[in-house]
């Protein structure tokens, strides 16, 4: 492997080495403005701030309102500042709000972009005219190329079993095959729920974990109270994956799919052109009413708020890496 680069600014002093994903719907300025105080990047998609035409432009008014928090937190409390947030921006051609947003983003000088469903020049020319880095999220070695050379600054390795639109591969050889030619900040999502997760994503090269699922399950969160239960009561048996509701291959919980009367185990295919993010929504169902999970959600045990969620990934990073160097130690001796 590469000898890694420093991170960027935006990534650096975070509490533990932790990005919380934006989840589509379920993402909002409340868990965003919680997942920053507690001390890592809390994000949100942009097509989240929804409005009806008459009323002011939604994404506007949650980055007005993350920022005067996220100021006011940092104010009070000088020596814990809070860590950057993140937007993300779906690019695909669907969209028919990206240009309108990422003038939004430029002006409200987002600290962190993540783009999804398509590598845009534009796009990552636009976080760096706010001053800002641009991340994009993969499932392969090839769609990484491409991105670094349209110019992101990193890249968010989705591998198997990340909830949404997961990848198919192992992190193991998704891991290893970037870090051979890309030496930028790197992330990893697949059932990264736990902070020995997150070591765990580090020893094998990436630099951050990116978790998404658990925090589906927090108070702060926009997401149905049963979406929250099957989170709690679920685990990585009642994920299934499918292309149906998307023209993605993508994972959800499957109490969710028979709740909408369909057979989780016999689900028809959908090609990509099913698609569409027009208006902010992907299909009727999606996300809505088929609830989409990743599989590390075994590790969730209750309904808690995002800064508890957080201070358990603390405790078992802090816990893991302990465990981790007394191993180093203990091989040490074994070896004199």
């Amino acid at each position: 492997m590469l000898a890694r680069k420093p991170l960027p600014p935006q990534l650096q002093g975070l509490r533990i080495p932790a990005v919380a994903s934006p989840l589509f719907i379920v993402s909002n300025p409340a868990l965003v403005v919680a997942c920053c105080k507690a001390g890592i990047v809390g994000s949100f998609p942009a097509l989240n701030a929804r409005e009806k035409d008459g009323e002011p432009v939604m994404l506007e008014t949650w980055l007005r309102e993350i920022n005067e928090e996220l100021d006011r937190h940092n104010q009070a409390n000088p020596d814990r500042p809070a860590a950057p947030f993140a937007v993300n921006q779906i690019v695909h051609r669907s969209n028919v709000r990206l240009e309108r947003d990422i003038e939004i983003c430029v002006k409200w000088k987002v600290p962190i972009w993540i783009t999804s469903l398509g590598a845009r020049v534009e796009v990552n020319e636009a976080a760096h005219a706010a001053g800002g880095i641009a991340l994009h999220d993969i499932i392969n070695n090839t769609f990484a190329k491409k991105a670094i050379q349209k110019g992101a600054d990193g890249l968010i390795a989705v591998a198997a079993g990340a909830g949404g639109h997961a990848g198919q591969q192992s992190p193991f050889a998704l891991i290893r095959e970037i870090r051979e030619w890309f030496d930028g900040p790197l992330l990893l999502s697949g059932s990264i729920a736990t902070g020995d997760a997150i070591l765990a994503a580090q020893v094998m090269g990436a630099d951050l974990g990116y978790v998404g699922s658990a925090f589906i399950a927090t108070h702060e969160a926009n997401s149905d109270p049963l979406y929250k239960q099957m989170i709690v009561d679920g685990g990585a048996e009642d994920i299934v994956t499918s292309t149906l509701f998307t023209g993605v291959s993508g994972n959800y919980l499957k109490p969710s799919i028979s709740r909408a009367g369909l057979d989780p185990d016999n689900l028809a295919e959908a090609d990509k052109s099913a698609m569409n993010f027009e208006g902010g929504s992907s299909k009727p169902k999606a996300w809505k009413e088929i609830w989409g999970s990743g599989q590390g959600i075994g590790a969730v045990k209750s309904v808690e708020s995002a800064g508890a969620l957080i201070d358990r990934l603390d405790a078992e990073y802090t816990d893991a890496l302990a465990g981790m160097s007394g191993m180093a130690m203990s091989r040490v001796q074994r070896a004199a």
